[in-house]
């Protein structure tokens, strides 16, 4: 718990000066209260505020596999959960991480349960992490949970590194093309105009030319300007983005942008399936399984589907049945979880789903990256072209016609 410095007079006036360890401000002051102070300041101590700041920080996701991979271990081994907690915090080297785990510590020391414990951290533990580790304690197979929560993580860092790497190369064509327009448009582009302004007064300069030059004179004059507006506009949407009726615009935009939008589904569709499968795997009843997993999709559109889904299979309905009403889930995946109900067998059947999307995706997503990379080097070069053309075109219409 986090540890408050006060100043306080006592009932005889007196003021008097200390630290207290307490939960919350609200906590400090009836501590003080009860000790007949009267409070003139509290606030947290800076040991406190340095703790608060660091856990406030998000923790990399490869710390934290390692974090519930050791834990696991541990409470397999027999050893209890606040003395694992303190020999991980004792050996960790990431400083946020030993803050979280500390807190986490005290929290359960002081009888708080361990999701609960672990929910004052967002920014370190997800809501799918909070809500494994409680059905985990709820079932009684915490450690396997640990487990699941490490190999899930892995894995998804794993597809996602292998979708950034596959994009890197993209990106860095699309930057340098977009660095070198723009230095040609502004610097190297007016040197040329002087050269041109007899056939621009006579009207007979060629439409390319023209055109080349206004663009030129618009980022020159206005570059700044421009580039102001554009991150202005990046911000108001990266401000809508973050707002919930902005990220459900977005996921249901993803969902709809051709051929992107199909492998982002099969993505998000694969990382339910898996952890569906996996929860089911560990014995959590359907019911709270489907409101586990529903937020792994990432997907809002998605989720509010799922969780339809859960609402109805709560009335006595197959799981197959709403799903295939929402219109989010592709007909054989609906056929396969149909099987897997009638045959006892779905938590097998959801994770060997999630195998094949994932198996499926990676390689559209390979074939994507092998056609953009083309696609944008003879989109750079077509500029390129266009800015050569529209500058020789006066040359070779002044060569061929020297009056």
């Amino acid at each position: 718990m986090p540890d408050f410095k006060y100043l306080a007079r006592e009932l005889t006036g007196k003021q008097v000066t200390g630290t207290l360890t307490a939960t919350s401000e609200k906590d400090a002051l009836s501590n003080l209260a009860a000790r007949s102070l009267f409070p003139i300041s509290v606030s947290l101590s800076e040991q406190s505020k340095q703790q608060a700041a660091t856990g406030a920080r998000r923790v990399s996701t490869k710390y934290l596999t390692v974090f519930y991979n050791q834990l696991a271990d541990l409470l397999k081994s027999g050893v209890p959960l606040l003395r694992s907690l303190q020999l991980l915090e004792d050996q960790t080297s990431h400083a946020g991480l030993r803050f979280v785990i500390q807190d986490v510590r005290e929290q359960v020391a002081d009888g708080t349960r361990l999701n609960d414990a672990m929910r004052r951290h967002p920014r370190a533990f997800n809501f799918l992490t909070v809500s494994m580790v409680k059905a985990g304690e709820e079932g009684g197979f915490l450690e396997d949970v640990l487990s699941r929560i490490a190999a899930f993580n892995d894995h998804q860092e794993e597809l996602k590194g292998k979708v950034t790497g596959a994009m890197v190369y993209p990106v860095f064509l699309l930057v340098v093309g977009l660095l070198v327009v723009t230095a040609m448009m502004m610097w190297v582009v007016p040197n040329f105009a002087p050269m041109f302004e007899k056939m621009e007064r006579d009207g007979t300069l060629p439409w390319a030319t023209t055109t080349l030059f206004s663009i030129s004179d618009t980022l020159t004059s206005y570059g700044l300007l421009i580039f102001a507006v554009i991150a202005g506009l990046v911000g108001l949407v990266v401000t809508y983005v973050q707002s919930p009726e902005g990220r459900r615009f977005v996921d249901e935009w993803k969902l709809k942008v051709p051929g992107l939008g199909g492998i982002l589904q099969s993505l998000a569709v694969a990382r339910f399936s898996r952890m569906l499968g996996t929860l089911l795997k560990n014995g959590v009843p359907i019911l709270q399984s489907l409101r586990i997993a529903k937020d792994a999709s990432g997907n809002m559109v998605l989720a509010e589907a799922i969780g339809n889904a859960a609402d109805n299979v709560s009335s006595g309905q197959s799981l197959a049945v709403p799903l295939r009403a929402s219109g989010q889930f592709s007909k054989d995946l609906i056929e396969m979880i149909a099987v897997g109900e009638e045959a006892n067998n779905l938590e097998n059947v959801l994770i060997g789903v999630a195998d094949n999307l994932e198996k499926r995706t990676s390689r559209r997503i390979d074939m994507v990256v092998r056609l953009l990379e083309p696609m944008m080097l003879l989109a750079m070069a077509g500029v390129v072209v266009f800015i050569v053309m529209a500058l020789l075109l006066p040359v070779i219409k002044m060569s061929t016609n020297p009056t």
